[in-house]
This record gives C-alpha cells, structure tokens and sequence, in this order.
C-alpha cells in the first residue's frame, strides 16, 4: 500500500462533475513533518490578475479530496476564491507510511501546510485565507485555526470532534471501564504491530452487514455507491489502522476554542444529523463572533455532496466575503 503522490496530469477522477467556469490543477506540497501532501487546486477562469482570497478544504475524516472537499473547494472557486482540496498525511495521493493512519496533531498541521502553499500562490491575499473543515475535519480545522493566527475565518460542516467521539462513543456513552478495557487492547495491539514490523487494519469501512443504525446506511449510501465512492477513500471499503484511536484518546482537539476569537467561526449542521451535538457543544465553548447554521431536514451525509440542494454555498459565500474583506 504505498503512497502515491500526485502526478502532473490533470485527468478528472472526482465524485463530482467538472466546472468550466474553473481552472483545476493537481500540486503538492509539504507539511511541517516532510510528508508530502497531494491536492487540486482550482482557481476561477475570470480572475484576471487580481490576488483574491483563499480558502483551504479537508474532510470527511476517512475521504479524500476527489469527494466532498473536492466538491466544496470547486463550488467556492466559482464563487470567486482560489481553493484548495487536499489529501490528509497517510491516506489518499498524499505521502507517509504506513498508510490510513490519522493523528490529531500531523491532521491540525496539515491544514496549516494547506495555508502555507496557499499563501504562495500569487494569485491569493495572503492577509485573506480561510478554511472548511467537513465532519472529523471540523474539529481539526477548528484546533488549526486556534494555533495558526494566519486563518482569518473558519467553517465547519456537518461536524464531528474525532478526540470526543474516539474517547467517549457517541453522544459520550462510553464508561471508564469500557474507555480502559479499550487502552489495553490498543495497548497490545502495539506489541503485535512491532512483532509484524505492520499495522493490523480494522474492517473494511461501509460495508453494511443489516441491521446498522440509518447514519450508518447514510455512510454506505455515499461512500459505497457511484454517488460517492472512490477507491482511495479509507471510508470506500479501506480501513484505518488498528491502532489509530490511540493519540486521539488522549489529545482533547477542542482545549483552545475560544482562543479563535476575534476571528469568527460558521458551524454549519443538519437538523436531523445524529452528530449535531458536536457542534451544538463546540459552539457554545467558542468565544464570539461565532454563529450556529441548523439546516432544516438535514442529515449529517446529506452536507457531504449536496444531492438535495442542502449546502448552503450562498452563506458560504457571504461569509468568507464578508470576514475575508
């Protein structure tokens, strides 16, 4: 499972149709560790010479830029910014081995790595950047924002605090004893990593045995079918390390919150997602300006593509134009 770095050709492998009204390139770049990270950049065709503001796209946690921030990052480049998509360390085109691991400090970096190679672009303010964080980037994009004074606007959709989730289950179900009994098979997971000199991988992601929870249909319904899937996608029946949980378990992602203020935070989530508490909760213990954007109906998946005309791109729009003036 080596990494496959992006390739100068510009062949179209997104989950979404390609916009004429953008130009669209593959680059990479470096995070601050040395691993190198693949992204599509995609910039409006009108720009003329002007530097224009721009905003960096991560998530889903488990995706990779040929799916919703790939969507995100071009939606927002027809709108007038330059943006980028990119894939995070270990998984999809970007470097780092062993692959499909997630780590809540190299994720916050890759973000800000995002920001550098934005800030580099001759067509972009670097006074006028931005992020989206989806889902379990959310709380990434959130904790970047916190740490790189550079962002000066920050959204999250549809998002899921991967510290809270990976230490305390969903809605915060899970107990001391079950958190312990987790930590030492982890624990001894190591053991026989290091004997095999390679991680064990958890089961494949999204593929439904019945009787699943309907956010988890939801998951399979987009990253299972053409809707979503793609084959580099840990969440397109790949899987995450076993062990992956570990520095999650112990490295709250949301400590600094309120250290984002003066800059102002857009959480945007779906009425009916299963996940809304995470944003409820991370908005009430973020300092103002900040604003919570409840979309009627919604499902937590139903962010992640825009099937039913549920993303807000106008706010999107509004926002980044108004707070990256």
């Amino acid at each position: 499972m080596g990494s496959v770095l992006a390739q100068s050709n510009d062949e179209w492998d997104k989950t979404f149709p390609k916009s004429e009204k953008v130009d669209h390139r593959k680059v990479s770049f470096k995070n601050r560790y040395g691993i190198t990270l693949a992204a599509d950049l995609y910039q409006p065709k009108d720009r003329d010479d002007k530097r224009l503001a721009g905003i960096a796209v991560g998530g889903p946690f488990g995706a990779v830029k040929e799916q919703s921030s790939g969507l995100y990052a071009q939606t927002m480049a027809q709108r007038g910014f330059v943006t980028l998509a990119f894939d995070p360390s270990y998984t999809g085109e970007s470097g780092g081995e062993p692959r499909n691991v997630a780590s809540p400090d190299i994720n916050t970096e890759d973000f800000s790595a995002a920001v550098d190679f934005l800030g580099l672009q001759s067509s972009v303010d670097r006074e006028r950047i931005g992020i989206i964080g989806i889902c379990g980037w959310g709380g990434m994009a959130l904790n970047a924002t916190a740490v790189d004074k550079r962002i000066k606007a920050v959204v999250t959709s549809t998002m899921y605090d991967m510290t809270r989730l990976m230490s305390k289950g969903y809605n915060d179900s899970v107990t001391k004893e079950e958190r312990t009994k987790t930590l030492e098979q982890l624990s001894q997971q190591r053991w026989k990593d290091a004997e095999n000199e390679t991680p064990a991988y958890q089961p494949p992601y999204n593929k439904l045995k019945g009787g699943e929870p309907q956010f988890m249909v939801d998951y399979a319904d987009y990253y299972m079918t053409p809707r979503g899937y793609h084959k580099r996608a840990v969440n397109s029946g790949n899987a995450w390390t076993q062990t992956t949980p570990l520095s999650f378990m112990n490295m709250p992602l949301l400590t600094y919150i309120k250290e984002i203020s003066p800059r102002p935070i857009l959480f945007i989530h779906g009425e009916k997602a299963h996940s809304r508490y995470f944003s409820e909760t991370a908005y009430a213990a973020a300092a103002e300006p900040k604003e919570l954007l409840i979309i009627p109906e919604a499902s937590h998946v139903d962010l992640y593509d825009n099937e039913k005309n549920l993303i807000p791109f106008d706010k999107l729009s509004s926002y980044f134009t108004t707070h990256l003036k």
